[in-house]
């Protein structure tokens, strides 16, 4: 992190919007089924609004001038930029967070869990001997549990 987006990061933090404030009081101290967030953390040349490092989620609070073209735009190319680095992105609008924290509470949840590695299931005792052509569903290789595809 360089200094300028250090200094950027701490402005942030003492100037956070309400929505913002309200979003950090649920997802500070690992208070989200001991996922451990940040906020206002630079990645590149951005900075987002939270971010859980181990699950590589970034969710981002819009106010109403994200609606603005001009800065829906740079919204879209930073994204892209994000999702490049690997993050999964996710974007509230801050009418969201007062009307239903906990519905977006529930979305940032479910995220997570889809994007944590399960640990793989034991071997059930005869299981070598099942059909292989059974169609039975089976744990997905990319350990994220059976038939679930996420997206960035």
């Amino acid at each position: 992190m360089t200094i300028i987006n250090r200094e950027k990061s701490r402005l942030l933090r003492q100037q956070q919007t309400p929505a913002e404030q309200c979003l950090w009081q649920q997802l500070r101290n690992r208070q989200l089924d001991g996922y451990k967030f940040h906020r206002q953390y630079a990645v590149g040349y951005y900075i987002v609004d939270f971010v859980c490092r181990a699950e590589k989620l970034i969710v981002e609070l819009d106010g109403i001038h994200h609606a603005e073209a001009d800065q829906a735009e740079y919204d879209q190319i930073r994204t892209q930029f994000l999702i490049a680095q690997g993050y999964h992105v996710l974007r509230f609008w801050n009418r969201d967070i007062e009307a239903s924290m906990p519905s977006v509470l529930d979305k940032i949840h479910s995220v997570l869990q889809t994007l944590t590695p399960q640990p793989p299931l034991p071997e059930v005792e005869g299981e070598q001997d099942a059909d292989p052509n059974s169609s039975l569903l089976s744990p997905s290789t990319s350990g994220r549990g059976v038939g679930v595809r996420v997206f960035p």
